[in-house]
């Protein structure tokens, strides 16, 4: 069974007190402030991870925010390497933005295999603005840009078109269900056009096309289920975030019981 994991960006507004006023760069913000001091950090970190184990989890993909390539120190990145290992959880991923310089993207892959993953999962500016440097960093390190689809990405072709020649297998996709959703693009399909190239899945459902208000598996426009079927289907057999990250201010509070609640459905669909 596909390795299921929890998206600690889900908790953007969580140092805001789940009350987002000024969107995702608001939450942004003010989680990075919370645990970059070095002092507080470990029991920080502690707090954040042992929550995330309650609710079932045994993986996460790891927010920068939480533990930023930009200021973690060596003690920063020994602590939480001290604290995951207590409670028996992996990272699947690091997950957020990795610069935009040759520097930013070598420290971001440094965290990710000090933390135990090869996988970087969100956007890097670098591979824009220089694809030859950013290929070879990311082969020098052995890691892989997973380039997920937010938001300007309209259509799978957006997404084939950036990974190109696969940079020698340094770059694929970390598909995000609930983008495809926002966009009104079938994510079940989107999977099929990807699957050569799907290197994590951040499994959302959204409210509506047009806006992304993210919300429990089945209560939105994303199908969901099907997306599960069709993974299963084309033999994906990487991990499978959970993801729900509600932090407009309309629709800010905290996702942890729903995100338990998704763990086990996700969990049903992928023993059928």
């Amino acid at each position: 069974m596909n390795r299921i994991s929890f998206i600690t960006a889900n908790y953007v507004g969580r140092e805001l007190g789940f009350h987002v006023t000024g969107g995702w760069g608001q939450g942004d913000s003010a989680t990075n402030a919370y645990f970059a001091p070095a002092d507080t950090f470990r029991e920080r970190f502690d707090a954040l991870i042992g929550g995330i184990r309650a609710l079932g989890f045994e993986s996460v993909d790891l927010w920068t925010a939480h533990l930023n390539w930009a200021w973690a120190t060596p003690e920063h990145i020994a602590a939480a390497r001290e604290v995951l290992a207590q409670h028996g959880m992996t990272v699947t991923s690091l997950a957020g933005g990795f610069g935009a310089t040759r520097a930013d993207l070598e420290a971001a892959c440094r965290v990710a295999q000090a933390m135990g993953t090869t996988i970087l999962g969100g956007s890097c500016a670098l591979l824009k603005s220089d694809r030859a440097t950013a290929v070879g960093v990311l082969a020098e390190h052995g890691v892989r840009l997973a380039i997920e689809n937010p938001p300007a990405e309209k259509t799978p072709a957006d997404i084939l078109e950036q990974i190109g020649d696969g940079g020698g297998g340094t770059l694929g996709t970390a598909v995000d269900t609930g983008w495809w959703g926002t966009q009104g693009y079938d994510a079940a399909q989107a999977i099929e056009e990807l699957r050569d190239h799907i290197l994590c899945v951040h499994l959302k459902d959204v409210l509506r096309v047009g806006g992304h208000e993210t919300c429990l598996y089945g209560r939105g426009v994303v199908p969901v289920e099907r997306c599960v079927r069709v993974l299963r289907d084309i033999g994906y057999q990487g991990s499978i975030g959970v993801e729900h990250e509600p932090f407009h201010p309309h629709h800010s509070y905290d996702p942890s019981e729903e995100c338990a609640a998704m763990l086990g459905m996700l969990r049903g669909w992928l023993a059928a």
